[in-house]
């Protein structure tokens, strides 16, 4: 897949990302930095949907028929795509097709689905533009 997540610096206390690890299917195929998608029960797969859950940013590669979890990233500044025009401070959560961003719906804003925010904006993009964000998970 394209358009994955750059690390440009992590945020947290000690520095790692604050990974979170998680089931995932044997066969998926994930690429470091994919965005990953959260299903019941604590399980990740590839994103592709506007405005999925996400459960981070996929923290390392991942090859099909070897393992059944993986760890996602989830707070730091990392360097992202744009689907649509975005401003700077705009809260942000998953578009499609996978990996890209966008500015949170108000749909998206009710208290059900606050958990599609997945960060904000630290600078001004224009669509397909690649610009840093703000993961907060």
């Amino acid at each position: 897949m394209a358009r994955e997540a750059v690390k440009i610096e992590f945020t947290d206390s000690d520095g790692d990302g604050d990974p979170r690890r998680y089931t995932i299917a044997s066969s998926a195929t994930i690429t470091k930095g994919g965005f990953l998608v959260l299903s019941d029960p604590r399980t990740a797969a590839a994103q592709a949907a506007d405005g999925a859950l996400i459960a981070g940013f996929a923290s390392m590669d991942k090859i099909a028929d070897y393992s059944t979890t993986i760890s996602a990233w989830t707070d730091g500044i990392f360097k992202v795509t744009a689907s649509g025009a975005i401003p700077v401070g705009a809260l942000l959560s998953a578009a499609s097709p996978g990996n890209y961003v966008k500015q949170v719906t108000a749909a998206e804003l009710t208290v059900a689905s606050l958990a599609k925010v997945i960060g904000y904006a630290l600078e001004t993009a224009a669509a397909d533009e690649t610009f840093a964000m703000r993961l907060n998970l």
